[in-house]
C-alpha cells in the first residue's frame, strides 16, 4: 500500500485515481502524519461490501439459532403484576 500526504493527494488526484482505478493499488492518505482515509478501486469496494454482507449473514444465523422465540405483547401484560 503507497502512503502519501493530503497536499500530494491533492496536487496528483487523477493519477491516484488512475492508480487504484487501472493497477488496483491501494493508497493510504496522510493528513498531519496519520493515516486519514484511503483510496482504492471499486473492485476492492465490493469486495470488502461483500465480506461485510458475509458477517452480517453469519450474525443473523446465529442470532436466529439462539432465539427462544418471539413474546407477544399479550404475554407481557399477562405476566405483569396486577396494580
Amino acid at each position: 500500500m503507497s502512503v502519501i500526504s493530503a497536499s500530494e493527494a491533492r496536487a496528483n488526484f487523477p493519477d491516484i485515481m488512475n492508480r487504484a482505478e487501472y493497477r488496483g493499488e491501494r493508497i493510504l492518505i496522510q493528513r498531519h502524519g496519520k493515516p486519514a482515509v484511503a483510496i482504492i478501486s471499486i473492485e476492492d469496494l465490493k469486495l470488502l461490501e461483500a465480506i461485510e454482507d458475509a458477517i452480517d449473514s453469519a450474525k443473523l444465523r446465529l442470532a436466529i439459532e439462539e432465539n427462544t422465540g418471539f413474546t407477544t405483547i399479550e404475554e407481557i401484560i399477562a405476566k405483569r403484576p396486577n396494580d
